[in-house]
């Protein structure tokens, strides 16, 4: 027999109302199995995939696999999504990968102080002791380089096995007499000026050249760029737009001196954010026991746009 649209809509209504309702107060709904069960506890401050910081601020993590421990520190505005690649691959290597959302950042708690390396550093060391990681292999990439760099300076090597630095911002972004070839400060006021602006289409606009997808013969994903906008939109405004002080203007020379493991670092050479003569080149003759591997043609965004390649080069690197 014929519906009505009178029932339909109706019908529809009291979806939408049902839906509305806490789990479990729909007449005849059981609430489902999880809801149920127990949470699984952990000892110390870990509860599920959380770790507490002293103060007091819940940094999310994945965790996956088994075996030796690869450790991933996220670009801005990003989270540990932006690793999907690199850790689906080395997981199913046989690596045991790890990644959190820093501080601000995705699934972690949003605060108003903190947002600076010192914290990050701290926010990394607490993860790995409470975990309880060793001899790990930290890879970083972007403002993620530095926070692989200022862990160590600040908590030396003794976790450590090896590091990995991709498109990362030391040895320091801001041009000033000590660093000539760096960016002018006008460069970092825009990105503050457009996040303040319209921090919704800003992540649109930085997507393109993140990922050379403004070069003329770039073939461009949408599905990539909805995802940097996703992930960005996830971040605070507040921590966002302190990071671009953090990132541009911290200086990380002498906490490179201080990495006494093998390092490698990747960079593309047509990285329109983080241009490569004013960072890899520089890091990679500071740093002791550096590899320098250069990706032609591959923009800021190179674990996306180049993950083969990446992987690649990850893989051999942690086998040496």
């Amino acid at each position: 027999m014929p519906i009505s649209r009178r029932k339909v809509l109706i019908g529809g209504a009291a979806v939408v109302v049902v839906a509305g309702l806490p789990l479990g107060a729909a007449a005849g709904q059981p609430k489902p199995a999880s809801a149920l069960a127990p949470q699984k506890q952990f000892k110390g401050e870990i509860q599920m995939n959380r770790v507490t910081t002293k103060d007091a601020v819940s940094i999310f993590y994945k965790d996956w696999g088994t075996g030796p421990a690869v450790v991933f520190s996220h670009g801005w505005p990003l989270s540990a999504d932006a690793w999907d690649a690199q850790m689906l691959f080395l997981g199913q290597q046989g690596y045991r990968v790890v990644a959190h959302d820093r501080r601000g950042h995705g699934r972690s708690e949003q605060t108003w102080s903190g947002n600076e390396y010192d914290t990050f550093a701290d926010d990394l060391a607490e993860l790995l002791e409470k975990v309880d990681l060793k001899d790990v292999t930290l890879v970083g990439h972007s403002m993620g380089g530095g926070e692989v760099a200022r862990y160590i300076g600040r908590h030396g090597n003794k976790r450590v096995k090896k590091a990995v630095i991709i498109g990362g911002i030391p040895p320091v972004m801001l041009k000033s007499d000590k660093n000539p070839g760096g960016l002018a400060m006008s460069v970092f006021d825009g990105l503050r000026a457009g996040l303040v602006a319209d921090r919704s289409q800003f992540y649109k606009d930085v997507s393109m050249p993140f990922y050379g997808y403004n070069k003329p013969d770039a073939k461009v994903s949408q599905g990539v760029r909805d995802s940097f906008w996703r992930q960005g939109m996830q971040s605070s405004v507040v921590a966002s737009y302190e990071c671009i002080t953090a990132f541009s203007e911290t200086d990380f020379t002498e906490d490179l001196k201080k990495i006494e493991v093998p390092t490698l670092i990747i960079h593309g050479d047509a990285d329109q954010i983080v241009p490569i003569a004013d960072s890899a080149e520089l890091s990679s003759r500071i740093v002791k026991n550096a590899t320098l591997k250069v990706i032609p043609g591959a923009p800021h965004g190179l674990c996306t746009t180049h993950a083969d390649q990446i992987n690649a080069l990850l893989l051999d690197f942690l086998k040496a």
